[in-house]
């Protein structure tokens, strides 16, 4: 799996020209499911972005973690993390899981963040969405589970 992860002031997201979710401070996380991952994946990057100490302390190092500081989270499915670029100019999503795989590993990166005490706010797996952030710094990070 794999995920952009961007701190934010604010984040939210539209279906249909009606917000679907919206948070403060927090993490906008852009989520992508690969063919062959698993719910060992799903489970260590909850973990891993849940954990990040990203946020400014009183002396401005980035030294605070999510729960440090109040944070929430906006979870948007995005398969065209794993967009191959390589061969002329329109990308092909052979890597990027089916939906029948990629939703399942979707919901329970979800709850485990929840699991772990943080507020989720979602979009619609597999909507056209429109999703607004105001980045905050900017901090964006890319994690990636196989390499975690």
């Amino acid at each position: 799996m794999k995920a952009v992860v961007t701190r934010v002031k604010k984040a939210s997201v539209e279906i249909d020209g009606k917000v679907h979710g919206i948070i403060e401070t927090g993490f906008l996380v852009l989520l992508g499911v690969k063919v062959g991952d698993t719910e060992a994946d799903a489970l260590k990057l909850a973990d891993k972005i849940t954990a990040l100490r990203v946020f400014e302390d009183e002396n401005g190092k980035m030294n605070l973690g999510l729960d440090e500081v109040g944070g929430k989270l906006l979870v948007i499915s995005q398969f065209t993390l794993y967009g191959n670029c390589k061969r002329g100019r329109r990308p092909e999503f052979l890597s990027a899981a089916r939906p029948e795989t990629a939703i399942p590993l979707y919901e329970l990166f979800i709850s485990r963040c929840r699991g772990l005490g943080f507020e989720v706010e979602t979009g619609v797996f597999g909507a056209d969405m429109q999703v607004f952030s105001q980045n905050d710094g900017p901090v964006t990070l890319i994690l990636d589970s196989e390499t975690l």
